[in-house]
């Protein structure tokens, strides 16, 4: 039996299917569409919609899609990134058929009534305020919008409290009409079904959908000179990104790039990183390193925080560790635990089967197909120890570095 099994409705509407032997179900609705989507008059409307879908639609009021899974032990929630929104619920096996139905009512049915979005509007006031309170969100946000200056992938995903108290309900409707068309949907699905019967529910929910097609492309953001900034922040400790510019989610080079990362910063104690600054030293309670690929185009950054006083020798390791890494190739034992390393990490993720629905359901919406565990054994298992030294040198020759402080 294949891993994924997958469909295309009528109204082009895509569906992936994975069977495992459980009582649990997973469904989620991936929409290609999120914040870099919006006009410059619609910043923060991706995840105000978002927030709008649950607040009532032409067959339910707010309270009455906000228990319709609770009330069945079940839970029904959404997210935005800069590319996608996904609507997402999880059930028991015998309540999928209601998830789905659900999913397909708040994106297609929502009526958005201005009283709902009032009180909406306040929470992501709250929501934004929360945010402005934490540097070390902030600060990731701040240097994407250098990063990909003049680019509607630099603002951050909230928007602004100004932009918020504009979007009305019609804006919403443009918005979505204008972005959430059937040939950007994909219906991710994880639970003990055979394909014929989730298709079948597919069908009954999603199917109804008219056919839409999305009527523009996205813009590739223009290439930045690399910046070194400060902004004063008065904050306790100071926050510190250095990055740069990196490969889009189709490139060849962004598996070594992703094990290069993983060996860097990850989420293991043992990367290097982390040993040196925080094991070694004793310097930066929080240092990691992360890779965003984006549909075309992408981002390393390199975080870390401390005391005001070590931040210069913190940003030299740094450096010494990169210049390592652009010079001297690993050796065939480190490739070895690395890749064992990479691969474990991602076998053991596969284990949560919401997080894998999730991921499966984006890569088939990107890539219109999905690898094998087996596949991604493969591709690791050639990546040489050339290729993330080049990979190095390509990325972090010229880096950029944003301070708060």
């Amino acid at each position: 039996m294949k891993e994924f099994e997958t469909y295309t409705l009528p109204n082009g509407i895509k569906g992936i299917h994975r069977r495992v032997k459980s009582g649990i179900a997973h469904c989620a609705l991936v929409v290609n569409a999120g914040t870099r989507d919006e006009l410059k008059s619609e910043y923060g409307l991706a995840h105000f919609t978002e927030h709008a879908i649950f607040k009532g639609t032409t067959h339910r009021k707010a309270y009455q899609v906000n228990c319709r899974l609770e009330n069945l032990g079940g839970e029904l929630n959404a997210y935005t990134t800069k590319e996608d929104t996904t609507i997402h619920a999880t059930t028991l096996k015998g309540d999928f058929s209601k998830a789905a139905e659900l999913i397909a009512d708040v994106a297609f049915n929502s009526t958005f009534p201005e009283r709902e979005l009032q009180k909406e509007r306040e929470v992501i006031v709250d929501e934004i305020n929360t945010y402005k309170d934490s540097p070390a969100d902030m600060i990731f946000d701040s240097f994407e919008d250098m990063i990909f200056a003049g680019s509607e992938l630099g603002h951050n995903i909230l928007g602004t409290k100004a932009a918020l108290m504009r979007h009305d309900g019609d804006a919403i409707r443009r918005f979505v009409e204008r972005t959430h068309t059937t040939d950007q949907m994909v219906f991710s699905t994880i639970g003990n079904f055979s394909l014929r019967s989730v298709q079948s529910v597919a069908e009954r929910y999603f199917g109804i959908k008219q056919a839409s097609q999305r009527g523009y492309k996205r813009v590739r953001p223009a290439d930045v000179e690399p910046f070194e900034k400060q902004i004063n922040k008065h904050t306790h400790q100071t926050h510190c990104i250095v990055g740069a510019r990196a490969y889009d989610i189709n490139a060849d080079k962004r598996l070594p790039l992703s094990l290069l990362i993983n060996i860097l910063g990850g989420p293991s104690a043992n990367s290097r990183l982390n040993i040196l600054l925080r094991e070694k030293n004793g310097l930066s309670y929080n240092i990691e390193a992360n890779y965003t690929p984006y549909n075309d185009c992408g981002m390393v950054a390199i975080y870390f925080s401390s005391e005001h006083h070590n931040v210069d020798y913190c940003r030299e390791l740094i450096d010494k560790e990169l210049r390592e890494l652009r010079s001297t190739a690993l050796s065939s034992r480190r490739m070895a635990m690395t890749k064992r390393q990479f691969l474990a990490q991602m076998a053991i993720s596969m284990e949560n089967n919401e997080g894998y629905m999730l991921g499966a359901g984006k890569s088939f919406l990107l890539h219109d197909e999905i690898d094998t565990l087996e596949e991604v054994y493969r591709k690791v298992s050639a990546v040489t120890a050339e290729q993330i030294m080049e990979v190095a040198e390509e990325i972090f020759a010229r880096t950029s570095t944003l301070i708060y402080q």
